[in-house]
């Protein structure tokens, strides 16, 4: 029976490659939009074959995996809350310290992924596939909220008959639609949006009323 030979190279050169292709796809759907973006166009813009792309696709695939690596700064299933930075977030003993930390932290990924989730919302209006791996990404997401609503429990920032709620209302605040809404739509600087969001957070149990 032949061994499997997993070479060192080989793999970085295929997350090397991985990499490009996300990052072509990304710039191609925010560009020309996910419907209006192929195969080929992806191939053209990474400098590989189509079949390459193949084994890196599915196209809503590639969707995904973008906005993954722009927010996160990796892909893949994981919670946010087990990516190193989040982490030595979640584990600030200062509560008001974390909270600061964590809004730093939502701004630089919502000005990273903005566009990106804007292509990604309209692909899962025209797609089904596209709008099927978006309602995965939700669900996981609402999984993240659940995970930092059971934070704030633990910070006695919130009661237990409140995190449910909370995962809800975390979800609302510090998603991509207060931050286009309140910083592209109505102009906030980043200093305003700051202090509104980390005032909601310091005073969640507020909110929960």
């Amino acid at each position: 029976m032949p061994r499997s030979y997993h070479s060192p190279r080989r793999q970085a050169d295929a997350a090397e490659t991985r990499a490009t292709i996300v990052e072509a796809a990304a710039q191609l759907f925010v560009r020309d939009g996910y419907v209006a973006t192929s195969i080929k166009a992806i191939a053209a813009e990474a400098g590989v074959s189509v079949p390459t792309v193949h084994l890196n696709g599915p196209k809503h695939g590639l969707l995904i995996a973008a906005f993954e690596r722009t927010f996160a700064g990796d892909e893949g299933r994981h919670s946010l809350a087990e990516r190193p930075e989040l982490v030595a977030i979640m584990g600030e003993p200062d509560t008001d310290t974390a909270i600061a930390r964590y809004v730093d932290f939502l701004i630089d990924a919502n000005q990273r992924s903005a566009a990106i989730v804007r292509a990604m919302v309209a692909a899962a209006d025209s797609d089904p596939e596209a709008r099927a791996a978006y309602l995965d990404l939700e669900m996981r997401r609402h999984r993240d909220m659940t995970i930092a609503a059971g934070w704030f429990l633990q910070r006695d920032r919130i009661r237990v008959d409140q995190v449910a709620l909370a995962a809800d209302v975390l979800g609302l605040l510090t998603g991509p639609d207060p931050w286009t809404h309140l910083t592209v739509a109505r102009g906030w600087d980043v200093a305003a949006y700051r202090t509104w969001l980390t005032a909601q957070l310091v005073h969640l149990s507020d909110n929960l009323a």
